[in-house]
């Protein structure tokens, strides 16, 4: 069954990182930020959520990611974007071709995993493949990858279409995270209580939903959670982060757009 497409509305590190870098989420050892003029300060990040399972990942110089890509951005032409393939709201074949940086979460050869390891502006961009359902075997290996994002001193993961819990050996590749978009549609992807064990593995103090076609489920989230996180309900679709301003406890973050 194929899910509601985005585009009417709003439209692992597998393998160890390459040896000239070093995760700053696994031990920060940041990338220098591109020289360009910046709309935000230098230990901010900016996150808007357009939807689904896309945001806006945007730098203090400037770089902007859009994840789960799938054709739209938001009228941006971001430097690079991330994809997972699961559905078709997550990709597309036909990627703007002025997008510098295409990341796939999946190896379109079939042969391993899908590597990612790079630096985008002042962005460093790595991923952890899972799992997801389908195909004969009822299991396609390596068809999602968890995108993690490293920038000003934050560790940023999208956690794609995770279709089931996370072992030792990938949270081991994750490493830390301090924010994390999660799936809460309770059907394709997981169901919420085992989301929300993912969640308890991963640790991170701001939880952003994504991927919940309407209010009734996303309420039904909020309840599963409702013991574990302080509740923020925005009332516009973006907000900027800073290290030193993560919330002591864990907090989940409802940002609108979806």
């Amino acid at each position: 069954m194929r899910e509601f497409i985005l585009s009417a509305l709003l439209v692992f590190c597998w393998a160890a990182p390459a040896a000239a870098l070093q995760s700053d989420c696994l031990a920060m050892a940041g990338a220098e930020p591109r020289v360009v003029p910046a709309a935000l300060k230098p230990d901010e990040v900016k996150l808007t959520f357009i939807g689904h399972a896309s945001f806006i990942i945007e730098s203090p110089g400037g770089t902007r990611i859009v994840t789960d890509y799938a054709g739209y951005s938001a009228g941006i032409v971001p430097d690079g974007v991330t994809m997972n393939r699961a559905h078709s709201t997550h990709y597309t074949d036909f990627p703007d071709p002025a997008i510098k940086h295409v990341l796939r979460g999946w190896n379109p050869e079939g042969d391993g995993p899908a590597v990612h390891d790079v630096e985008i502006g002042d962005i460093r961009v790595r991923n952890v493949t899972t799992d997801i359902r389908g195909g004969m075997a009822g299991r396609m290996k390596d068809g999602n990858s968890i995108f993690i994002f490293e920038v000003a001193g934050l560790c940023i993961g999208h956690l794609g279409h995770l279709h089931h819990l996370l072992g030792a050996e990938h949270l081991g590749m994750i490493g830390r995270l301090d924010i994390v978009m999660v799936p809460v549609d309770g059907g394709y992807t997981m169901g919420q209580a085992e989301m929300l064990d993912v969640l308890k593995t991963v640790k991170a103090r701001v939880v952003i939903p994504m991927h919940y076609f309407g209010p009734t489920t996303l309420n039904r989230f909020i309840a599963t959670v409702s013991q574990e996180y302080e509740l923020e309900t925005s009332t516009t679709p973006e907000r900027i982060f800073t290290a030193a301003g993560l919330p002591d406890e864990p907090k989940l973050l409802v940002l609108p757009g979806n």
